[in-house]
């Protein structure tokens, strides 16, 4: 798998779209610090660390729908294995004026657009989500 934060976006994307309450994925300390920042801001209900059929630790996470329908509505990776995309903290972008979030790989971690701009810091921009 080239692009395993892309995979796990998909996988969250597909299951809303069939209307699953849970849904999950393998297990890595930057999937676990952007599923961090997806649960602070609301997007997801949670996410639990758990062992599949073969010993490999994954996460199942609980998606949110607000009356049947998913909390998220739009879930795009920016920065990509073939394409990185680097960004000052005055150039990070907000999505939709502010009602959506951007999360930031930074030298302090991985956060949202708001908590990277109160830090000053800029960085890596892995996706966006509205």
């Amino acid at each position: 798998m080239n692009d395993p934060l892309g995979d796990m976006l998909t996988r969250i994307r597909n299951a809303q779209m069939r209307g699953k309450s849970v849904v999950s994925t393998p297990a890595s300390k930057q999937r676990a610090r952007v599923l961090d920042v997806l649960a602070d801001e609301g997007y997801i209900r949670g996410y639990e660390q758990a062992t599949d059929a073969n010993g490999h630790p994954t996460f199942d996470i609980s998606l949110k729908y607000y009356e049947g329908t998913p909390v998220i509505r739009e879930l795009k990776r920016v920065s990509k294995p073939g394409r990185r995309v680097y960004m000052g903290v005055s150039d990070i972008p907000q999505v939709r004026q502010g009602l959506g979030v951007s999360i930031v790989s930074t030298s302090r971690g991985v956060m949202s657009d708001a908590s990277a701009r109160a830090a000053n810091v800029g960085g890596e921009v892995l996706c966006t989500v509205f």
